[in-house]
């Protein structure tokens, strides 16, 4: 379905988001090109589940799904990414209820972790393929505050348990990366790059 608005241009490949994250749709409207979704439809617990890191399950995971949904749309260009949150090689994923959020968040409060965020680009060429990697370090929190979280944020559906665009930025004492949005679900600098390389004419 479309997802963004913009002008068009013959000579531009169609651009097409492997995701129904609402989140990375979002972010690539940003840059105001018009693009489709398509539900990728790849078992993420599957790669998960047999993965030897956390950066290895994004990567095979970003690369699935923008091969699965490039075999539907020839001549198209695909974005594929995914992300989880990774403490002591240990993979916090999308928590899903507020009981499994208080979990994720007591065993990071006054820790360090590392979210990761892998795209895999699929056009005519190579695939593209890169990890960003982006340090927090999240404050010491009270069992009273990570409720209050909880319940105002609902970041149920955010790998880590914390919507560092909303509430959740209050939980941090120091973030440490080079993009900004890779924490919101896509590295839009490289990206940027990338596409306007492939010919997608972002401004």
């Amino acid at each position: 379905m479309p997802a963004a608005a913009g002008g068009s241009n013959a000579a531009m490949p169609a651009l097409v988001l492997a995701s129904t994250s609402p989140y990375r749709r979002a972010l690539l409207a940003r840059l105001r090109v018009p693009f489709d979704t398509d539900p990728p439809g790849v078992d993420e617990a599957a790669v998960k589940r047999v993965a030897d890191s956390p950066e290895a399950a994004v990567r095979e995971l970003a690369r699935r799904k923008a091969l699965a949904v490039a075999a539907r749309h020839a001549g198209a260009v695909v974005i594929g990414s995914d992300q989880c949150a990774a403490i002591d090689g240990r993979i916090l994923d999308k928590p899903g209820s507020p009981a499994a959020a208080r979990e994720q968040l007591r065993l990071l409060q006054g820790n360090e972790h590392r979210l990761l965020t892998a795209v895999a680009i699929a056009h005519a060429g190579p695939l593209i393929e890169w990890t960003d990697s982006t340090r927090l370090h999240m404050r010491p929190l009270l069992p009273d505050e990570i409720e209050r979280y909880v319940a105002a944020d609902s970041p149920l559906d955010c790998a880590g348990s914390y919507k560092i665009e909303g509430l959740g930025i209050a939980l941090f004492d120091r973030i440490e990366g080079e993009d900004q949005t890779a924490i919101m679900g896509l590295p839009l600098l490289r990206l940027c790059r990338e596409l306007r390389a492939l010919g997608v004419a972002v401004p």
